[in-house]
């Protein structure tokens, strides 16, 4: 199976163009070659783009929702072929994979449902007979970058309320992660999006990518990836005047506290740490517990882990499914090294695994480290692995000062039945996402998805919020007095 791009309606030979295989990491089992394209597929995809573009915001808000309304449906419709595709090329469960689509499924409605809004302001003028308001307007062209370990859901997040909001997209999927987008393509030519509305090119970031950022036509670049990798678009957005909304790593914190109901902490950290084989920006990747539960917080987790099924995620009964491919498992094995040389105890996991079907695939085993302390690497950059550290504090104080303590700021999670600390906890935890006595995944779709410091750049993805991303606000000034008005000039207050 060659996937190809889809441009103007249409799948396009790619002609002597260059391929790379796409690999099932929980067996090895290649499974499509997709089109590595270059900036001339860009510049083709980007110039039907903006024809397009011109009769699309003219369509009215509602009849583009209408389209929403018909990919959601046929998404819901496909919801279990969808889900078994996005196993087999991300590796991530079947319960997962069945998750993730739900999420795009209902990213359609919702997003279908601000057709009927789109909601600008009027507000009174300082001058007699003037009218003001402000209307949100499209940009035009929108470049959309998506990550590997949510191939669909975070695509809809992005391109959704850019086509509801008037725009045309260019959407680069990961390579590692074609399939997603390739099934999405279909789904848009089956509901009638008009052609040129959604375009998809396949390729490199440093090839595909870099022309997106260096081309004139394209006014927003909206990516999600890594922190180093959101650095250089953001550079490089900037020297070119684009918009750009960035949402990258994370270093996310499950904070226990002494009277926490600990059978529920353990299950928050087990699914935040090891869902997706940790491979998630929302992934737990720290436990910052209070020194009276610590001891007990660590025996329960370990006797929890030890039920943790691994293997391919199309079989129901497994739990934990393989990383991305060869390299993540390097690095995540590196950073159990860097850890052992920082003084932290290897409590479980901490190994490649090899033997039967683990030979097939890229298998890392759950991994618990104890008696970290805040300040190792460990604790504080980004390993996108099964990997979690238990850091001890003796206050709630000394709790909020760790999970404050690294450059991201992303999502975090108390454990406590303090009413008092709860409410100060979602006040002072520095992140974009808090939960209270939940584990720190599970965003829904109606609420803004993002973060601080090195997360994000201030934009969110989900929810009314990502709107502002693909829209303009323009205010409108209608003057029926007949004669010129200055403000501020003749009109005192």
């Amino acid at each position: 199976m060659k996937l190809t791009n889809y441009v103007n309606g249409k799948w396009q030979d790619a002609g002597n163009r260059k391929y790379a295989a796409v690999l099932n990491p929980a067996t090895g089992e290649e499974l499509a070659q997709v089109q590595m394209s270059s900036a001339e597929d860009v510049d083709e995809a980007a110039k039907a783009a903006k024809a397009a573009q011109k009769s699309w915001a003219k369509v009215p808000a509602p009849k583009r929702a209408s389209y929403l309304y018909e990919i959601g449906r046929i998404m819901k419709e496909r919801k279990e072929h969808l889900a078994q595709v996005l196993t087999k090329e991300m590796g991530k469960v079947i319960e997962e994979g069945r998750g993730e689509v739900q999420e795009g499924i209902d990213m359609a409605f919702y997003m279908a449902g601000e057709g009927r809004r789109l909601f600008g302001e009027t507000t009174p003028s300082e001058l007699a007979d003037k009218f003001a308001m402000s209307i949100r307007a499209p940009i035009g062209v929108v470049g959309l970058i998506t990550p590997w370990n949510f191939p669909v859901a975070i695509a809809t997040w992005k391109s959704f309320p850019a086509i509801v909001a008037g725009n045309t997209f260019l959407w680069k999927p990961a390579t590692e992660t074609p399939m997603m987008a390739y099934e999405m393509s279909k789904i848009f030519a089956e509901a009638g999006l008009p052609d040129g509305v959604a375009n998809i090119v396949f390729g490199a970031g440093s090839e595909v990518g870099t022309a997106m950022l260096e081309h004139p036509d394209i006014r927003v670049i909206s990516f999600t990836g890594s922190t180093e990798t959101g650095r250089k678009i953001a550079e490089l957005g900037g020297r070119n005047l684009k918009k750009v909304s960035l949402e990258m790593g994370g270093k996310n914190a499950v904070i226990v506290m002494e009277d926490a109901d600990l059978d529920l902490a353990v299950e928050g950290i087990l699914w935040s740490a090891f869902g997706t084989a940790g491979q998630r920006c929302t992934a737990c990747s720290r436990v910052i517990v209070h020194e009276q539960v610590k001891e007990e917080l660590q025996k329960r987790l370990l006797a929890k882990m030890e039920s943790l099924t691994i293997g391919d995620g199309l079989d129901e009964s497994i739990k934990v499914g393989p990383v991305i491919n060869k390299e993540a498992l390097e690095k995540i094995h590196s950073y159990i090294e860097i850890g052992k040389q920082e003084g932290a105890v290897l409590l479980a996991g901490g190994e490649i695994l090899t033997g039967g079907h683990f030979d097939k695939g890229n298998y890392y085993a759950p991994t618990l480290f104890t008696d970290v302390s805040a300040s190792m690497r460990i604790a504080q950059e980004e390993i996108f692995g099964p990997v979690v550290s238990i850091i001890e504090v003796d206050s709630f104080e000394a709790a909020v000062e760790v999970n404050n303590g690294v450059i991201y700021g992303l999502s975090s999670s108390i454990y406590t039945q303090d009413i008092n600390r709860a409410f100060i906890a979602q006040r002072d935890l520095d992140t974009g996402i808090v939960y209270i006595n939940a584990g720190t995944s599970g965003a829904e779709i109606h609420l803004p998805f993002g973060g601080t410091k090195g997360t994000g750049n201030g934009h969110r993805d989900s929810g009314v919020a990502a709107l502002d991303v693909f829209t303009e606000w323009k205010s409108v000034y209608v003057d029926f007095s007949g004669k010129l008005q200055r403000a501020q000039i003749d009109n005192e207050i």
